[in-house]
């Protein structure tokens, strides 16, 4: 299945935009997405993927859940045009579908050996949901209930598409059709970190428009003055820290950072074959050599935090990192190169999320997150465009490194 788009349709790039879009921008932004769901779909065709089995769920499986979900939150929801977020209460189209795609209806072990159904098989169910989807979606009122759900269908379906990204790195995809799904990485200038006076800010994000739930709501929050890096640390900085042994200093660990360190016998960031004046790392199912002028990827909290310690740095706040977002892009603050890594535990602002099922939560939400989760805001060179938005936050285990995610730093 194959849609074009109107040239009109660069307004579905826009995370600004795309938060209020109406049926029109939706429509766009649902078919960029699947077509870009059954790219993914080509590129893993016929891959060996199972040293993925203990971090990822089934290809297959991941991109039958992208449909699944849209039609359980859409076209079997009778709640729809209220934007509830209940169980469906319609059949599905696809008679197989449950067994198949419910997340509740089996674990991850049991989806990697069940799930069985053909690469055509599976192309018909996406494109008989999606027609589904845009037919009710001509019809939904144009307001933020009636367009609830397809927004959320939409975010949803494009978060999995960087974890297809994710998994496509861990295995090392190098098929054919794969090749256009990379992006280039780009290099950056270094500059001078960035000083912010003494402010306010509104962190979350005001009722209006889509809110993802990890972000409700918008609250004042004082930030004394601080300094930030304008840029990602970059991998001729963290050579620095590994050519002085900062994987062998349990000083620069947090106590929990060191037992991950002896557990793992990590000594360098995930897919780094090689550490010094050339840096080696498997990017896109090859080795290659890894400019230095790159941002750092691939790296858990852990890592992050210990490179701050050795530097007599730390992490930023969310506070911090969201003023520099929104407000220091003109003096040279850059960010979208990689997720990055923040201080302290991953919280909600609201009880408002707790309401939300876990098979209705956005992608970035962590349903209930226990304490031991930490934040990443921003986004990455894998991350659709239209999910770049300042406010973003996504929580992970402070192990986690399968992810785009990198790191910056702040003065002590």
């Amino acid at each position: 299945m194959t849609r074009s788009l109107s040239p009109a349709a660069a307004t579905i790039h826009d995370p600004y935009a795309m938060r209020r879009a109406g049926r029109e921008l939706l429509s766009l932004a649902l078919i960029d997405a699947r077509n870009r769901t059954l790219r993914w779909l080509s590129a893993f065709k016929g891959a060996d993927v199972d040293a993925a089995r203990a971090e990822f769920e089934p290809p297959l499986w991941l991109v039958g859940h992208v449909a699944w979900f849209q039609e359980c939150a859409i076209a079997r929801n009778l709640r729809r045009a209220q934007g509830g977020a209940g169980a469906a209460t319609l059949a599905s189209i696809e008679p197989r579908a449950d067994a198949w795609f419910d997340p509740t209806l089996s674990n991850r072990e049991q989806r990697w050996r069940d799930t069985d159904v053909a690469d055509a098989h599976l192309r018909d169910y996406l494109a008989a949901t999606l027609d589904a989807t845009l037919e009710l979606l001509e019809r939904a009122p144009e307001d933020d209930n009636g367009l609830q759900l397809f927004r959320l269908a939409l975010a949803h379906e494009d978060g999995v598409a960087e974890t297809l990204a994710a998994m496509a790195q861990a295995v090392g995809l190098r098929s054919e059709a794969a090749r256009d799904l990379w992006p280039i990485w780009p290099s950056r200038v270094r500059r001078e970190p960035l000083w912010f006076g003494a402010q306010h800010v509104e962190l979350g994000t005001p009722r209006g428009g889509f809110v993802p739930d990890n972000e409700r709501w918008a609250h004042d929050e004082p930030v004394p003055e601080f300094e930030i890096d304008a840029q990602p640390v970059q991998w001729a900085q963290f050579v620095e820290f590994v050519d002085d042994g900062g994987y062998d200093e349990p000083r620069w660990w947090s106590q929990a950072g060191w037992a991950w360190l002896e557990r793992t016998q990590r000594r360098a960031p995930r897919y780094v074959e090689q550490m010094g004046p050339a840096v080696l790392a498997q990017r896109a199912g090859q080795l290659q050599r890894v400019a230095a002028t790159q941002a750092v990827a691939h790296v858990g909290w852990h890592e992050a935090d210990a490179w701050c310690r050795w530097a007599s740095r730390r992490l930023p706040t969310e506070p911090e990192w969201e003023i520099a977002a929104s407000t220091g892009v003109s003096r040279g603050f850059v960010w979208g190169d990689v997720h990055e890594w923040m201080a302290g535990r991953a919280t909600r602002w609201s009880d408002d999320a707790a309401q939300l099922a876990p098979t209705w939560s956005t992608v970035s939400s962590a349903g209930g997150a226990p304490r031991t989760l930490r934040v990443s805001r921003g986004g990455s060179v894998m991350t659709v465009p239209r999910l770049k938005h300042p406010k973003a936050r996504t929580f992970s285990g402070p192990e986690h490194d399968a992810a785009f995610v990198g790191f910056r730093s702040c003065a002590p």
